[in-house]
């Protein structure tokens, strides 16, 4: 089964999606208790910063418990439109990352759809966007506004292997670091749980 979150033409079926994972690739929920700036990739602008946080299971189950429900219930909460947004690009499934970007002077514009990722020689375009806060659309932030959005991109990305953001310009590969602060956290997780069982 494919490693990223799952979207399906039914809302039911995407909401049953995470669970459909295989038990052994996910790690136990409530244990986590990295903070999502530890493992969110980053772009900088002297007027913009990017931030990009992938929704896999397998990610956001080693943030702290309070984030990582957050998470879950904005991935519950939006079910329905991200259905939709996979659906209008003809695509039965998507990998879903949170994309925020902030406004670091008055009247910083910001561009939506110059935000692609790279794996494995594949330059992956978004399938949709499903805006989260108003004035999206306008394009534009005051200082110290954040514009924040969830971004479907192809199912065929390997969140577990390493891939590169690029926004315009600029490109961060810091995933590759990032991966190897989750898999410290994955053992951790794991010796967490192994020591609460009876």
């Amino acid at each position: 089964m494919t490693a990223s979150w799952r979207f399906s033409l039914s809302a039911a079926l995407l909401l049953s999606a995470a669970g459909a994972l295989a038990a052994q690739e996910l790690p136990p929920a409530g244990f986590g208790s990295l903070r999502q700036d530890q493992i969110a990739i980053t772009l900088s602008t002297g007027n913009l910063t990017v931030r990009v946080l992938p929704l896999d299971e397998r990610v956001i189950r080693l943030l702290a418990p309070d984030t990582y429900a957050s998470l879950r219930e904005l991935k519950r909460t939006r079910a329905t439109d991200m259905a939709a947004a996979a659906r209008n690009a003809m695509s039965d499934s998507a990998s879903a990352f949170v994309v925020t970007f902030f406004g670091l002077q008055p009247e910083t514009r910001f561009e939506p759809d110059q935000l692609y990722l790279s794996s494995q020689n594949s330059f992956l375009r978004p399938l949709g966007i499903v805006p989260l806060t108003p004035r999206w659309s306008e394009g534009t932030l005051g200082q110290r506004e954040q514009a924040v959005a969830i971004y479907l991109f192809p199912s065929g990305l390997q969140i577990l292997q390493p891939f590169s953001v690029l926004y315009g310009d600029l490109r961060s590969d810091a995933w590759e670091t990032n991966l190897r602060t989750l898999d410290a956290e994955r053992s951790r997780v794991l010796g967490r749980a192994a020591a609460r069982q009876p």
